[in-house]
């Protein structure tokens, strides 16, 4: 399978990965308020623990997620480009 992209790809790209990082801000904080009204110690508490741990290293992640996509995206159009205009 062979993705194709274009420089107008981008936006919605990097629109995606706003959203993204909204959603996964607010879930986590929904997660901690989940958190606070269990008890102390006890097996859900602390699967909730391991799930916020869990969940908050995708937006880690999210800067080298975007620099690949935009590295991705600039490699396809510079091949594109040289491809015709070399042929």
């Amino acid at each position: 399978m062979e993705a194709k992209f274009q420089i107008q790809d981008i936006l919605p790209i990097a629109l995606t990965l706003v959203i993204a990082g909204i959603g996964i801000t607010f879930g986590l904080d929904v997660m901690e308020d989940v958190k606070g009204d269990m008890t102390a110690d006890t097996a859900a508490y602390n699967a909730t623990g391991q799930a916020i741990s869990g969940v908050a290293k995708i937006p880690e992640k999210m800067g080298l997620i975007a620099t690949v996509v935009v590295a991705a995206i600039i490699i396809g159009v510079l091949v594109r480009y040289l491809m015709v205009r070399y042929t």
